[in-house]
């Protein structure tokens, strides 16, 4: 039993690590407040059950072939953390972990996402729901942007004030996420309400998912015109999310009809709001926002294949995609002449990737070295067999490595049973992540402009420098900027 500032809870112990989940840091999402700026729960009395997940929030299904993460009816109270801690007094590294999902969709109510075998490593593992689509990121008139944000970061107040109970260090917090997840870390990062929440950070396969305001207005408007109301806590609190959802769809879709018109290819992105965040979180970095914070960050060698393998290779006309992104006319043959010998479908593929995923994380180190300040850089090439090896180190590929989770659904699809070198890498990556949440030391040297050393995630382990050379320096021109 362990009591927080709202009331004790109940959690499990497997014999070596304790877990706590479904705990509340946050009011149901009920009428309006499904729209609105978090606020905190209230208090209950005798001692609550926290050994089962809460429900998810409110989320469209982004993958038949897998388990629907929420269904009409789920309870409105899920806005909440769970914790794992191997030892209640030991005033342990907290490491808080922010999940992917284009935020359009994720959760942290999922095995995947179990940190019981990462808290052996010495560590309390820390997982947090938060809104995502529209309820999280989409445009409302009289509510703040960002609201999925203002969850991690409601969340995070939520672990400076109770962690010590689990045996946590409220003064030796690391947030880590990947792909939107790192989206997360990089804003909070990089924007203004962090002080005092964390000292660490490590962004895994981090997307350039920023837009202005006119463009969330612009996506809301698709979204909200379709159902005929304005955009209101008070009117959208009335739409069901399901309804929501296929308006969302119809958006979707109009964003990729004309993807040229358009920042992101998904209609949900941290809004530069000049609150949270006045700009790109690489260009705040180079200018000594994130300084005092170690920072890693990191990408997977083949961040697009798993979004391009079924595209038969006509749809995959790499200067169509340069031009969509609005790239030098340059830029396709200079894509040619760093990667000699890879036909173009396939550089199609690699500059998704630069895009999407690989370049922010080069960015990030680039500024974090620029400013003066401590920053890592990773490059994860491990290949899964799955698809006859054509995947390669896709992304999300990651991500059962650093929990050590391989038997959940979605792992043992990206993963098959029993892949040689899982446990040997697994170990590796929780490692090197523990060890940088104690002491800010990941066993590799930090990134300088210099030698731009980089830990190459794989098995055996290396270093290497500069490893993604030609890709930096086609997109150079684009850094700091994103246009």
């Amino acid at each position: 039993m362990v009591r927080t500032e709202h009331g004790a809870v109940r959690g499990t112990s497997d014999g070596d690590v304790m877990s706590f989940k479904g705990i509340p840091y946050a009011a149901p999402l009920d009428g309006p407040r499904r729209f609105q700026a978090p606020v905190a729960p209230q208090r209950w009395d005798g001692l609550r059950d926290a050994s089962r997940y809460s429900a998810s929030v409110p989320q469209a299904a982004l993958d038949p072939a897998l388990p629907a993460c929420w269904r009409p009816g789920d309870s409105t109270d899920c806005l909440t953390v769970n914790v794992w801690t191997p030892d209640r007094g030991g005033h342990l590294p907290v490491m808080v972990w922010f999940h992917g999902g284009a935020y359009l969709g994720g959760t942290a109510s999922t095995d995947g996402f179990d940190g019981a075998t990462l808290a052996r490593d010495g560590v309390i593992v820390v997982t947090v729901n938060y809104r995502v689509g529209y309820e999280g990121f989409g445009w409302v008139d009289n509510a703040p942007s960002n609201r999925g944000i203002l969850d991690q970061l409601a969340a995070l107040r939520w672990v400076r004030d109770n962690i010590i109970s689990f045996g946590g260090n409220p003064d030796n917090v690391t947030i880590f996420g990947e792909s939107a997840g790192a989206v997360s870390v990089a804003t909070l990062v990089a924007g203004s309400a962090r002080r005092g929440l964390f000292r660490r950070a490590i962004a895994q396969s981090p997307a350039a998912m920023y837009c202005d305001e006119a463009e969330n207005r612009k996506i809301g408007e698709l979204i909200t015109g379709r159902l005929g109301m304005p955009a209101t806590t008070a009117a959208l609190a009335e739409v069901p999310p399901e309804d929501l959802h296929a308006a969302q769809t119809h958006a979707m879709a109009e964003i990729n009809r004309n993807r040229a018109a358009w920042t992101n290819s998904t209609p949900y992105n941290v809004v530069l709001d000049g609150e949270l965040l006045s700009e790109l979180p690489w260009v705040a970095m180079r200018g000594g926002a994130a300084n005092g914070i170690d920072v890693i960050a990191g990408f997977n060698r083949d961040e697009a294949t798993g979004f391009t393998i079924d595209l038969p290779a006509e749809a995959r006309d790499v200067q169509r995609l340069a031009d969509d992104l609005h790239l030098p006319s340059t830029t396709v043959a200079e894509y040619r002449s760093a990667l000699p010998g890879v036909a173009d479908p396939d550089l199609y593929t690699v500059l998704l990737g630069d895009r999407l995923f690989r370049m922010p994380a080069v960015w990030m180190a680039e500024a974090l070295a620029a400013a003066g300040g401590r920053g890592f850089l990773y490059e994860f090439t491990w290949e899964t067999p799955q698809r006859d090896g054509l995947l390669g180190a896709t992304h999300g590929l990651d991500v059962p490595f650093t929990f050590g989770n391989v038997d959940d659904p979605l792992a043992l699809a990206m993963l098959g049973a029993s892949p040689a070198g899982f446990e040997e890498l697994s170990a590796a990556i929780r490692g090197a992540w523990a060890s940088f949440a104690a002491t800010g030391d990941p066993g590799w040297p930090g990134y300088q402009l210099t030698d731009r050393r980089t830990r190459i995630f794989d098995v055996p382990l290396s270093l290497a420098s500069d490893p993604v050379s030609g890709s930096r320096q086609i997109w150079a021109h684009r850094f700091p900027e994103l246009g």
